[in-house]
């Protein structure tokens, strides 16, 4: 199917866990394959985050930091997270890795060279031992190195004045038909300080120094949407749309306003909620309601779909009626999907509208072509 939709997860914090151990941390990575498989596509590279200040504190305190560098550990550990079953077919990006960086510096020019971004010298704090840059109001210890105290300094910083730009976040940004506007996700975002430091003091990051910003690296929160649009950039998706919780999205959709264009290329949210594995994952469960043959098929395929119909979270008193309704779902599905369901399934599927999760007759349709197209239940084994 020919489509200028494809879904990108939002990248993923690359902190110390396996996706084994936190399945909701995969919850994004799934709804965005569950998507695109639906819409006929091929597999794009699952997105992670790796600039991140923790991240920097782990490999300081690593026993090998002289014989393995960061980006070595990095790479190490997103290998790890996907034990013991085989790496994604689309493979991995990164916030960090060559073609987010290069997109990045790119972007970061134009937006200077037009005055969305600017360059100013301003006041800040700098912890006295380790120069990590902290929030004007911070108090306790550096989170960078632990040290208590901190000193006045000026610095050049990347910022970006949000109120010579418009809104940071509108409804035409969020990608979902039929579903209602996120009032409280725009009203946080309209509540943004008014001046935004996209410059930060990171051990590992989008090095600023090729725009005089020596030891800075550009803020994660816009490196993730720089990640997505490279990935689409990869893909050749011109509307590329970033799975994300709200809460998530309260956090970086200020700082990634500068950097959700690119040419013909505009990136939107798909909101998805928080899924309950621990309900999800109960061997009782299963046998209870005679499911133990769609039990992948629902933590890995349908519940991610649910969220994202679910905004607000996925109730953990709701699992065993929906391990219900897929099931009688799946064994209605039909040998083939019918062909005018399917074409309206797919429209419903790209626009964003997930009112079809709980159609019987629509889940059915989506589960038959799942089928056909990824063999019995799909490739659920060994998937993050």
């Amino acid at each position: 199917m020919t489509n200028d939709v494809v879904y990108f997860n939002g990248p993923v914090q690359n902190g110390d866990f396996t996706l084994a151990e936190r399945p909701g941390k995969a919850a994004g990575i799934r709804l965005a394959e569950a998507l695109n498989a639906l819409l006929g596509l091929a597999p794009v590279p699952h997105l992670w985050n790796t600039a991140t200040l923790a991240g920097d504190v782990r490999h300081r305190r690593a026993a090998a930091r002289d014989t393995v560098n960061r980006q070595q550990r990095e790479e190490q550990a997103l290998v790890a997270k996907y034990a013991p079953g085989p790496a994604p077919a689309g493979g991995l990006l990164t916030d960090t890795g060559h073609q987010a960086a290069a997109l990045a510096l790119d972007m970061t020019r134009a937006l200077l060279a037009d005055g969305t971004l600017t360059v100013r010298d301003l006041p800040v704090r700098l912890c006295a031992r380790c120069g990590h840059m902290v929030g004007a109001g911070t108090a306790g210890d550096c989170r960078s190195c632990g040290h208590g105290g901190s000193c006045s300094a000026r610095r050049r910083l990347l910022v970006f004045d949000r109120t010579k730009h418009g809104p940071v976040l509108e409804r035409d940004d969020v990608h979902a038909a039929g579903a209602r506007a996120p009032i409280h996700l725009l009203n946080i975002a309209r509540h943004a300080p008014q001046l935004l430091v996209l410059s930060r003091t990171r051990d590992h990051g989008v090095d600023l120094a090729p725009i005089g910003l020596d030891g800075m690296v550009l803020d994660p929160r816009a490196g993730l949407h720089i990640a997505v649009l490279a990935a689409a950039d990869e893909s050749g998706a011109v509307r590329p749309v970033m799975t994300l919780t709200e809460n998530a999205a309260a956090n970086v959709a200020a700082y990634g306003a500068p950097f959700r264009r690119h040419r013909a290329v505009r990136l939107r949210y798909a909101l998805h909620g928080k899924i309950p594995y621990e309900a999800a994952a109960s061997d009782q469960l299963y046998e209870v309601h005679g499911a133990q043959a769609v039990r992948g098929l629902f933590t890995d395929w349908y519940l991610p779909l649910c969220a994202a119909r679910e905004r607000a979270g996925v109730s953990a008193a709701r699992i065993p009626a929906l391990l219900k309704f897929l099931r009688r779902a799946h064994l209605a599905r039909p040998a083939t999907p019918p062909g005018d369901l399917l074409t309206d399934l797919r429209y419903r599927a790209a626009a964003g509208d997930m009112r079809w999760v709980t159609d019987a007759r629509a889940l059915a349709c989506a589960l038959s072509d799942r089928e056909n197209t990824s063999g019995p239940l799909g490739p659920t084994k060994g998937a993050p």
